[in-house]
């Protein structure tokens, strides 16, 4: 493959966690489908399968096993421990990748563990600070006021707390604004209220939104005192029984809240508006499904926050204090505010509902006290600062994205983003090799030259380098007025440079790669730090297309849940169904949208892929004894049944690469099944059954059929490579002459050729012929059901055409038997018709049939039953046709 033009699929890395699931298999396979027709439209498209190896979720399952760090295990023991548990779950996840027929580069796949890709990290955020993209700027984190500092994550733990929980009303700025998007005219005096819940009373006065779940559905409802009030439709009862409403409920609208985005409320104590705001984080497993946002005091908060451009309010000193920025509460500790919080909510009208509420809250594990979220000083991209922004939009508009609604939505993201924080303060991941002045905290002048000095050290022992590193080694005197930066780096940023980490730094890779593919969710995740990382460095977007598909549902759209029982795990489908049901399923469905599976939805699909497959045996089973190289007739010398089988596989094949060219893998899928079960199964199979098992071993009737199976055969074996591989591979192997050792060593068949348009018996000729066969068939079944006939075979077909129809098929009236399937057959002009004949349509055409049983012998070779049965001595139960294919030259036939 190495004089092929090179096609590159660059894999998004799935977190080293655990086995894979039903998500992983659609994505994987979706992948493998791509470059495996890239590999046959004559490409070499290498596969590097990659995983993300840093980050919180490794973290806290190796704290289940060793403890926090500095409580029971050093940082270093903990980093290895987190490498060693990434390493284990790479293992696991790569043998079921394989189980599914993924082809890739196994042996050597990209990991964001190795030492050497940790180290281009630290070299693609040295190029970024080059470019002058990096500043510093602020994000809240755990706070302990007893400690006056941040805590890290492992100097958290969780112990249960009683709070005062609150349901508070923000009354809508605009009721009749807010009510028409719940499709309800309020009126005049009614006023609308959006309720949030809240244990964290003292951080009311730092409050500038409130987020709701985009796809949830909230109710308008009318209460008790006449309010109108948005809740959750699943919490709205549970909310307005806390309030004292007895009976149903009085709904007067509904809407997503989506529709809510962007509308106002005002604080309920302060003289300003609280926005409401969309957020995947939240819940319905308490309140009322509107969250109460402080981008100052909570890490999801601050998330939104930074999504919609918030104020971030911090209106807490470091010991725990109001500031001035809090009127009425200034000077009181958090803990003693909330009493006083709650009564002035009360007294405005605000508060609906008090109580008590155990919750588990975090605490600092030195002062066994509670913490909370302050902001601090963290590590930034800036969007704007070097023109990132700017570059980043410019650039999507160059990518090809599918679906194509893709570009709409990272085009919103990127326009409407912040500053990306990529510090963290946690210890398993690649950390910030900045040297950052004690005083001003502003980093080294020389930031990039140091960094990669670290990173070269870093390649030879891993992170661990950075942390053992004295820094009067790069500093020399200097290292007095500098302090190592001890933040970790976001895991996107890991997974988001392995254009530079992998495509950039693999001989046969490039950038930018022809496709990323990967869920829906990542236009904000990895289709984006790519983007982002790409631009800041080298000024282009990382790839030329990006394909997005959807999540798996159950089959009444559920999301797959342990606790609903509908999950469906890839492993057990592949010991009880084959991995190539899965695959075919995969390509079966429309993965712009949601994917329906279901043990229901896969039995179908393996039915469906029965089709396919005994297809295949059938031309397989049928080809045994020809040798193409001695039996392979020109297609102009195959009689026009077989001439035109291998137009309709020509044409099969047209839609088949103009599928996988386009990443149709539904619209393919369909093609390929109707040509098995429709084109083959119901026509072309059926009708040379006969000739096959009838006709002489090496005549060439026979051979026709063979020659025009044996090219269909080895197109088909093609199309279905890419999505079922197994099953490609076994029939590969079994087709009759000289081939690669692999189907996918080789292109999309040349061997088809189609029908001129103007041929005698062209395309338009088998569609009147198809058309009245199908009538026939009809008539044939109902006769069957009713008991006139046992089988096709004891027929006689009497069709009555009309004008054009009749002068159009008449000249192979003699073979129409054969394509009929019965022992005669006979066209005759439409008036003469008897009455007892059957009315249909074909092309457009009204047409009559008429069945009669025949009387005549059964031929115990063809079964056919035909007059001349018996008529030769020597044998008494033959046809004639049978008695010279078994002792003469052989019958003639001219078409069929």
């Amino acid at each position: 493959t190495s004089d092929r033009p090179v096609w590159i699929l660059h894999d998004g890395p799935p977190y080293a966690n655990g086995a894979i699931h039903i998500g992983h298999a659609v994505n994987k396979i979706l992948k493998d489908v791509i470059s495996k027709s890239r590999f046959m439209a004559g490409y070499h498209a290498p596969y590097v399968p990659g995983w993300d190896c840093h980050g919180l979720p490794i973290e806290l399952q190796v704290e289940k096993k060793v403890g926090k760090v500095g409580h029971k295990v050093d940082a270093r023991t903990f980093r290895q421990k987190c490498r060693e548990y990434a390493k284990r779950q790479i293992d696991v996840q790569r043998d079921g990748f394989k189980r599914l027929g993924v082809m890739g580069d196994w042996s050597k796949p990209y990991q964001t563990l190795d030492y050497r890709y940790e180290a281009d990290i630290m070299r693609a955020l040295a190029r970024m600070v080059e470019n002058g993209h990096l500043h510093q700027g602020s994000k809240p984190v755990n706070w302990c006021f007893d400690c006056g500092s941040a805590l890290a994550e492992a100097e958290i733990e969780y112990r249960d707390k009683v709070s005062p929980a609150i349901d508070v009303a923000f009354a809508a700025s605009d009721t009749p604004a807010l009510a028409a998007a719940f499709g309800y005219a309020p009126a005049a005096d009614e006023k609308a209220y959006v309720v949030i819940w809240t244990t964290t009373p003292w951080t009311i006065p730092a409050n500038v939104a409130i987020s709701l779940h985009p796809e949830l559905e909230y109710l308008l409802v009318r209460d008790d005192a006449g309010r109108l009030l948005v809740l959750v439709e699943e919490l709205a009862e549970q909310a307005l029984r806390r309030y004292g409403h007895e009976g149903d409920l009085d709904i007067v609208g509904r809407a997503k809240g989506a529709a809510l985005d962007r509308m106002e409320t005002r604080h309920p104590i302060y003289d300003r508006a609280s926005l409401l705001v969309l957020g995947e984080h939240v819940t319905t497993e308490a309140g009322t499904g509107a969250v109460h946002t402080a981008p100052g005091h909570g890490q999801e908060d601050f998330e939104v926050g930074q999504e919609y451009g918030l104020q971030v309010l911090n209106p807490v000193g470091p010991r725990g204090h109001f500031t001035e920025e809090s009127p009425i509460f200034e000077g009181m500790t958090i803990w003693k505010a909330n009493e006083p919080i709650i009564e002035e909510l009360r007294q405005r009208g605000a508060l609906l509902h008090v109580e008590d509420y155990e919750h588990s809250y975090p605490h600092c594990w030195r002062h066994k006290t509670p913490t909370a979220f302050r902001v601090t000083p963290q590590w930034f991209i800036s969007m704007d600062k070097a023109g990132l922004r700017e570059k980043a939009m410019k650039e999507i508009k160059s990518v090809r994205w599918v679906p194509e609604w893709g570009q709409a939505r990272i085009e919103a993201m990127i326009e409407n983003r912040p500053d990306w924080c990529i510090s963290r303060q946690r210890t398993w991941g690649v950390p910030i090799a900045l040297f950052a002045h004690a005083k001003t905290g502003e980093p080294h002048p020389d930031s990039a030259r140091l960094m990669r000095e670290v990173a070269d050290r870093v390649e030879q022992d891993g992170i661990d380098a950075w942390y053992d590193l004295d820094a009067t080694e790069l500093l020399g005197d200097e290292a007095a007025e500098y302090d190592k930066v001890t933040d970790i780096l976001d895991v996107w940023f890991d997974s988001g440079v392995s254009h530079y980490a992998v495509l950039d730094q693999r001989d046969d890779l490039h950038v930018p790669a022809e496709m990323y593919l990967e869920g829906s969710d990542q236009h904000r995740g990895w289709f984006q730090s790519s983007l982002l990382t790409s631009v800041a460095m080298r000024g282009t977007a990382p790839y030329k297309q990006v394909l997005t598909h959807g999540f798996t549902v159950d089959a009444n759209g559920r999301k797959m849940s342990k606790s609903l029982g509908n999950v469906i795990a890839p492993q057990d489908v592949m010991k009880t169904l084959g991995a190539d049901i899965l695959r075919w399923w995969v390509s079966a469905s429309d993965y712009r949208y949601e994917i329906s599976v279901s043990d229901e939805i896969l039995k179908r699909s393996a039915d469906s892929y029965r089709r396919v497959r005994n297809t295949a045996r059938f031309l397989l089973g049928n080809l045994h004894g020809f040798d193409p190289s001695e039996h392979l007739l020109p297609l102009e010398e195959c009689l026009p049944l077989d001439r035109w089988a291998v137009d309709c596989a020509w044409r099969v094949q047209q839609d088949v690469v103009e599928g996988y060219d386009d990443y149709q893998f539904h619209v393919l899928h369909q093609r390929v099944h109707q040509f098995c079960s429709v084109d083959m199964g119901a026509f072309y199979l059926d009708i040379i059954k006969d000739r096959l098992y009838t006709c002489q071993t090496d005549s060439k009737l026979r051979r026709s059929a063979q020659t025009a199976m044996y090219h269909i055969l080895e197109a088909m074996t093609r199309w279905i490579a890419p999505v079922l591989t197994f099953t490609a591979e076994e029939i590969w192997e079994l087709i009759p002459g000289d081939r690669p050792e692999s189907v996918l060593m080789s292109t999309w068949y040349e061997g088809l050729a189609p029908l001129p348009e103007d041929a005698e018996q062209g395309p338009r000729f088998w569609a009147e012929l198809r058309a009245v066969r199908d009538v026939v068939a009809k008539e044939l079944e109902r006769l069957r059901r009713e008991g006139t006939i046992g089988s096709n075979l004891a027929g006689i077909a009497h069709v009555y055409l009309p004008d054009k129809l009749y002068e159009h098929l008449q000249p192979i009236e003699n073979e129409l038997r054969f394509v009929f399937i019965t022992s005669e057959a006979e066209l005759l002009h439409l008036d003469e018709a008897p009455d007892e004949a059957v009315t249909g349509e074909a092309v457009g055409e009204e047409i009559k049939v008429w069945v009669s049983a025949s009387e005549q012998p059964k031929c115990v070779r063809c079964w056919h039953q035909r007059a001349d049965v018996g008529m030769v001595d020597k044998h008494p139960q033959l046809c004639g046709r049978c008695v010279v294919n078994v002792e003469g030259r052989g019958e003639t036939r001219y078409f069929a």
